[in-house]
């Protein structure tokens, strides 16, 4: 007698649950009513389409407006917002460069000449950071808006057009070197008025009177961090502001209005396996904190990421101090903008003596000290007065 394979195991009946292995899904289950009204509540509306004529293609968030709407609402000028906008269309590309899975050979150093990378006070380049700013470049200099654009990754300051209003500094990547291990990164922009008292001047001589303005004079500044999301922190002089990048839409949306440094925190940022290095005001100011013996009578934790943007957003929210006491930051386009966005948080930015913002830059990669943080820790740290560090025994990290 032959037996068919149903007679040694009979069909399941429909009845019976799905296996574990199928792929067939049962019906999902109805969300209980709280739930659902907590997911509608945290969903943002999509934009409407391309040419469907509201506010030219901007998204409406409702209570989250878009990052240009909210310049709309505060009235800058659209030459700005003409800037702005193709400067978060190239952090946006960024964002996607740095998160995806084949950066991991452009984050290797490339071996640099010899000299070549000390001539102009740069570090050695690497191909992602060089990729990020051609990103930036050829956004700045698509958006018409832009003179001169002065980059960590140029030695010299690249004049874009005669009639662009505004002049631009960055630092497209910074944090590079943390890429292959999923470390935050982030890019630094600042923007001044171009000086139009200098344009009878060769072109060379222009653009670097240009790109060397006192961080006083600062019309805008900003970063964007990359991590976990995507997060563009800008002031236009009237309060620091934080939008998030919605992935859903594409949009950044207002998420931080009016961003204020605390008055004091509980934290400082450093590098502190340099301690023997220190000079002895900060390493007192700095024993004095973490014992509780300083005028906040709580002691204070270290959180050092060693990503200049993810170090000082955490300080912008949760308070305290970031700080690098060696000569290595950028005056141009990292400190000036980075203090610029301090001080209009309620914040400080300073190199241990001076407000960074009325430091005159005399080099576009002039380095200095810098300190950003609360404003009472701030003048705690400066009132020990020897905290810039001058050993700087030639650092590989």
């Amino acid at each position: 007698m032959t037996l068919s394979p149903h007679t040694l195991r009979p069909p399941l009946p429909l009845s019976l649950p799905l296996p574990p292995t199928s792929n067939r899904r049962p019906p999902p289950r109805p969300l209980h009513p709280a739930l659902a009204r907590r997911r509608r509540s945290v969903l943002l509306p999509k934009p409407p389409r391309a040419g469907a004529g509201a506010g030219d293609g901007m998204a409406t968030h409702g209570a989250h407006p878009t990052l240009l709407e909210h310049m709309g609402r505060a009235g800058a000028p659209a030459d700005l917002a003409v800037l702005v906008a193709h400067i978060q269309a190239a952090c946006k590309r960024i964002a996607a460069l740095v998160a995806s899975p084949g950066n991991a050979d452009l984050s290797r150093a490339k071996p640099a000449a010899a000299g070549a990378a000390s001539a102009a006070g740069r570090d050695a380049p690497k191909p992602l950071d060089e990729l990020s700013n051609e990103i930036i470049l050829s956004s700045l200099q698509s958006s018409g808006k832009v003179a001169v654009v002065a980059s960590e990754e140029n030695d010299l300051p690249v004049w874009m057009c005669d009639d662009g209003p505004y002049v631009v500094v960055t630092d497209p990547l910074d944090g590079s070197r943390n890429i292959e291990v999923s470390i935050p990164t982030g890019t630094i922009f600042g923007i001044y008025d171009r000086l139009v008292e200098l344009d009878q001047l060769p072109v060379e001589e222009k653009a670097q009177l240009n790109s060397l303005q006192s961080g006083s004079r600062l019309v805008a500044a900003g970063y964007v961090l990359y991590s976990s999301a995507t997060i563009f922190c800008i002031s236009f002089g009237a309060g620091t502001h934080g939008f998030t990048l919605d992935r859903s839409t594409g949009e950044f949306v207002l998420t931080h209005p009016s961003m204020q440094i605390p008055p004091r925190g509980q934290i400082y940022s450093v590098n502190d396996a340099r301690y023997f290095d220190w000079p002895e005001g900060l390493k007192k100011y700095i024993d004095t904190i973490r014992q509780g013996k300083g005028q906040h009578p709580k002691k204070y934790s270290a959180r050092y990421v060693c990503s200049l943007v993810a170090d000082f957003h955490r300080t912008i929210i949760y308070g305290g101090v970031a700080m690098n006491p060696r000569d290595h930051l950028r005056l141009v386009y990292e400190a000036n903008p980075l203090s610029f966005l301090a001080e209009q948080a309620g914040g400080r930015g300073s190199d241990g003596k001076t407000r960074i913002l009325s430091i005159q830059p005399v080099k576009l990669h002039q380095r200095l000290p810098l300190f950003l943080g609360s404003m009472e820790d701030m003048l705690e740290l400066e009132s020990y007065g020897d905290v810039q560090q001058k050993v700087n025994p030639g650092y590989d990290v």
